[in-house]
């Protein structure tokens, strides 16, 4: 009975982590990408935030060098950061570096996307496609989950800090 009750515990174990990880997950080269989401944008508005995970599990370094999507005229790399009480942000027309072995988190406050001159703005529910191109592995499609304009849609689901 116990060896019963063990193979279950392994199964739902194996099927949630595989489920969750398929579900929304995307992957180039030795690089997996978790989780892109966005936020709805008020009607009318014509700038859109990116947010998701990079995981390099490789030996090898890479860069997050460039982001598009069919609907925005740009897609920028950004960096928001506080310098005392001021807010700071800038573009990294450099991209972002992906180490091996380490973890970066593109998050509200920290690492982010910017979708500039969306054409129509993104509404809760809806997918928007992008295209994150890295250095060394190359172009992936990705799907942006979009959900509430008010907060993260994937707060609270254990995401590490976010690593430079």
């Amino acid at each position: 009975m116990k060896n019963h009750l063990k193979n279950i515990a392994f199964l739902a174990a194996f099927l949630l982590g595989t489920g969750l990880a398929g579900a929304h997950g995307f992957k180039v080269g030795d690089l997996e990408i978790g989780h892109p989401y966005s936020r709805a944008m008020l009607p009318g508005a014509k700038v859109g935030g990116g947010y998701l995970k990079i995981v390099n599990p490789g030996k090898t370094d890479d860069r997050l060098v460039s982001v598009s999507s069919d609907r925005a005229a740009s897609v920028q790399i950004h960096e928001m950061s506080m310098d005392g009480t001021v807010m700071k942000m800038r573009e990294l027309p450099q991209g972002i570096p992906v180490p091996a072995g380490d973890t970066v988190e593109l998050k509200p406050g920290g690492y982010h996307l910017m979708f500039m001159n969306v054409s129509q703005p993104f509404k809760e529910g809806e997918m928007v496609k992008a295209v994150l191109n890295f250095e060394k592995a190359g172009p992936v499609e990705v799907e942006f989950a979009v959900g509430p304009a008010g907060g993260d849609t994937h707060a609270g689901h254990g995401h590490k800090e976010h690593k430079k």
